[in-house]
């Protein structure tokens, strides 16, 4: 069996995919339904692969791969506040057209999980000292460690858009569109306390710095390393992204249910922030696709099969 095409086209796929959704930068902590898989299925915890798209790639005019990408640190500025992230995964279903385009397919609770984070200063730094009465009263209470610190959590708002297959193999062009707004949570601040919505959320168009080493195996349906795998993996590890291009909302819905916290927050971190006044950076991005080999050969059913064979690697 000649896989070359195969290779070429997985390279290009995960090379403008996967190092651009190692891009993204997380400030908090979510949660989803995960799952534990064996061998070269390890690090597709999240893959969407019983979603109707992905069930219904034939192989030929659409085919079904899942991308994973994670990166152990990295930061993000919003406005004058910067936040050391920590770990990250952003796990998708990418159906490839044959017309050359791609069609995203994102896990059913969001395709962004990350380590929690805490913002520096806490609330006192986020909006003390004040010359708003109320917030002054709040200011004055803040000496308690608990009350004063923010958690703060990505939290994805929709599915991401405009993938550019073309920008992955170059540096300095925007990959994907990643639609996020940001949590914070802190007893004074309330449930609803968020920077973007996800009307006006804020759009990481994530670019490569540098590229990645490339790795490739093959395995069998179960994860089974196999050199007459049906499957193939992708490795792209060690890449550094970066988006200095996105804007950010003010925040909104914070505390006291008048507006009076969010005018302090946005004062002090100088929110709304136009783009070029923000910047993302996530270091060491490892990422991962898989495929089928063959996909057209057992065509109209890849997506079927690429679903049965991630299930039975389930542990």
């Amino acid at each position: 069996m000649n896989r070359f095409p195969l290779r070429a086209r997985l390279a290009t796929t995960v090379t403008a995919l996967g190092t651009a959704l190692g891009a993204f930068a997380s400030m908090g902590t979510a949660t989803a339904a995960t799952a534990q898989l064996s061998g070269e299925w390890a690090p597709f915890t999240r893959c969407p692969v019983d979603a109707p798209l992905m069930l219904g790639a034939d192989g030929l005019a659409r085919t079904p791969q899942c991308v994973v990408s994670s990166s152990p640190n990295g930061s993000i500025t919003l406005g004058n506040t910067t936040v050391v992230t920590g770990r990250t995964d952003l796990q998708l279903g990418i159906v490839q057209n044959s017309d050359g385009t791609s069609t995203v397919v994102a896990p059913p609770a969001g395709a962004i999980i990350a380590d929690s984070a805490s913002v520096p200063g806490g609330l006192l730094g986020l909006m003390c000292p004040s010359g708003i009465p109320a917030i002054t009263a709040i200011c004055e209470q803040l000496t308690n460690s608990t009350l004063n610190k923010i958690t703060a959590t990505v939290e994805s708002v929709g599915t991401p858009s405009d993938f550019d297959q073309s920008a992955g193999v170059v540096t300095g062009l925007p990959i994907v569109a990643l639609p996020v707004r940001i949590h914070l949570e802190n007893p004074f601040l309330g449930a609803n306390c968020y920077i973007g919505t996800r009307t006006d959320p804020i759009v990481l168009r994530p670019k490569n710095l540098t590229y990645p080493e490339f790795g490739l195996s093959f395995f069998k349906g179960d994860g089974t390393l196999a050199d007459d795998g049906e499957m193939s993996r992708i490795s792209l590890t060690g890449a550094a992204q970066n988006d200095s291009d996105f804007a950010v909302p003010g925040a909104a819905g914070c505390g006291l249910g008048v507006g009076l916290i969010d005018a302090a927050v946005n004062l002090k971190t100088g929110l709304p922030s136009a783009a070029g006044r923000n910047s993302l950076t996530l270091n060491d991005t490892r990422t991962y696709l898989t495929g089928l080999t063959a996909p057209g050969t057992v065509a109209p059913d890849a997506g079927k099969i690429l679903a049965r064979n991630w299930n039975s690697a389930v542990k």
